[in-house]
């Protein structure tokens, strides 16, 4: 009579490995990429034609909604926008504002005054095309 050998009992991964890969694209599918330098979503108003300007390496960029206020991509407080406009020491830097279309012309007047204060004049209004 032959003798019978025993083999160890290997589990099969396949079903596992194509569950992580199923997972995998699930959350890449589903995660929401942040755009550069955007803290806040706002809904910019819309034009009809607009300049397209060539962004230059030192821009900073101001994001107004109707509740916050975001410094290059970090939301603060509005007393702490005086604090970081204060140390701006060049002033032909360009400052770019996304301002959401719902915020009150008040919000927008106060903004731009402090800028103003701080002799920041070179601002562009960034909208969506």
């Amino acid at each position: 009579m032959k003798k019978r050998t025993r083999e160890a009992a290997a589990p099969d991964i396949t079903p596992m490995i194509d569950v992580v890969f199923l997972l995998l694209i699930f959350f890449m599918v589903s995660t929401v990429f942040k755009k550069d330098e955007m803290a806040l979503l706002l809904n910019l108003p819309k034009t009809e034609k607009g300049e397209s300007v060539q962004k230059e390496q030192k821009t900073v960029f101001i994001e107004l909604s109707k509740t916050e206020i975001a410094y290059n991509g970090k939301k603060i407080e509005i007393e702490s926008l005086e604090d970081s406009l204060k140390t701006i020491t060049n002033k032909t830097i360009p400052i770019d504002l996304r301002i959401d279309k719902d915020v009150k012309y008040d919000r927008v007047v106060n903004l731009i005054s402090k800028l103003k204060k701080y002799e920041l004049t070179n601002v562009s209004l960034i909208t969506d095309e």
